[in-house]
């Protein structure tokens, strides 16, 4: 099979969207990824995938520290800004969480320390071991065969 092929039948899986985010000598850095998921209750794990060619690899690496923020149905520009979708610069506003950068009014805030990483393939996953989080309720922002949907009963939108 080809890579587009295998790349849609990846995509037939919805997802959440987040926004990984780390702090290296005071620079701030984040990325949109959809590549997170709960790994264990015991001990709290997550991971996030993460790949080769993105800056963020190195900078996780050497901060052995990450946050996760998973995205509202009102964050898609936020998502598309750390994708480096948007054409034009932005200045980003962040809030500051158990001494990480995270995204304001995020459904919720996951602050790792790096547990264990492993490279496969053309990505590292990252396994994070959970030291904090922070809830708040309303509804995902989800991606789906390539689009954001704002809800999951809405209809999707481009990305």
């Amino acid at each position: 099979m080809d890579e587009r092929t295998f790349r849609n039948a990846m995509g037939k899986f919805a997802t959440g969207v987040t926004v990984i985010t780390t702090s290296v000598n005071g620079r701030i850095h984040g990325m949109t990824a959809n590549a997170f998921m709960s790994v264990s209750l015991n001990p709290k794990l997550i991971s996030v995938s993460i790949d080769e060619r993105a800056q963020m690899l190195s900078k996780i690496k050497q901060s052995r520290k990450f946050a996760v923020s998973i995205l509202s149905e009102d964050q898609m520009e936020v998502s598309k800004h750390f994708a480096g979708q948007l054409k034009e610069k932005r200045h980003f506003q962040f809030e500051w969480f158990n001494q990480l950068p995270v995204i304001p009014n995020a459904l919720a805030h996951v602050i790792c320390d790096v547990y264990n990483f492993y490279k496969a393939g053309d990505h590292t996953i990252f396994i994070g071991k959970v030291i904090d989080l922070k809830l708040r309720d309303g509804q995902p922002l989800t991606f789906f065969e390539g689009r954001y949907g704002l809800s999951l009963t809405n209809k999707a939108v481009s990305g």
